[in-house]
């Protein structure tokens, strides 16, 4: 008999989310089923409206959806209260936005740890250890104590990068990461996350509509008219 293969990281069944009641009643996605395992880094693409912000903060766990079960490790999220579902979205998920959310009144070494911070409400001498491997990996040691007005684009949206993986999150959802950055700045943010991807094997979907940074991934999920058509 086969060996059972490994859990898959994230595990999407029959995922549906409307808005909405009775006539009124719109729905977003339609019986979306997805699998991603360790080390995966995929793009997920398709034109505007087709449902990818959507089906990205249910993956999440920013909404809850209206049907379906999200697994996250094993994990079935639907059965989690409000507290439990933050819980495991501060210590398995990474997020990177197209506008990086960064704290302003905090230091780019500020802004990496907070995600430890708020998880375990105070600060030690690990978190900060971690936040400053994170910050030199991503090349920015010597901008430690600047904020984020004192950065370019690229550079905070680095920093933000480091702060997905402050808490070692097996799963990094990125949202248009590359979107408010020059081709330059865009190229360097896509070969950091191709090598967080690779050396720790971190998993990576990355919501696109650069043809460039699709095509540099493993793998493209494409979804058209609240369904993946292709993956």
């Amino acid at each position: 008999m086969a060996e059972p293969g490994p859990v898959p990281i994230l595990r999407l069944e029959g995922l549906k989310k409307s808005y909405g009641e009775g006539e009124l009643r719109t729905e977003v996605l339609h019986g979306i089923d997805l699998s991603l395992a360790e080390g995966e880094f995929a793009a997920l693409i398709g034109p505007s409206g087709s449902g990818k912000s959507t089906l990205l903060n249910a993956i999440g766990l920013l909404e809850r959806p209206s049907e379906g079960r999200i697994l996250i490790h094993g994990e079935d999220t639907s059965r989690l209260d409000d507290a439990g579902i933050t819980r495991l979205r501060g210590r398995t998920l990474g997020f990177v936005f197209q506008f990086h959310h960064l704290v302003p009144a905090f230091t780019a070494l500020e802004n990496i740890y907070m995600p430890c911070l708020i998880d375990r409400g105070r600060v030690d001498r690990a978190m900060r250890e971690r936040a400053a491997m994170l910050l030199d990996r991503v090349g920015l040691s010597a901008q430690a104590k600047k904020r984020p007005a004192q950065l370019s684009g690229g550079q905070q949206q680095r920093v933000a990068i480091a702060r997905a993986l402050a808490m070692g999150a097996p799963l990094v959802l990125a949202d248009e990461p590359t979107g408010n950055l020059d081709t330059h700045a865009a190229d360097e943010i896509f070969v950091l996350l191709r090598e967080f991807n690779r050396e720790q094997r971190t998993v990576f979907l990355i919501v696109t509509h650069d043809p460039r940074l699709a095509a540099g991934c493993d793998r493209r999920i494409e979804l058209v008219d609240k369904r993946i058509v292709g993956s």
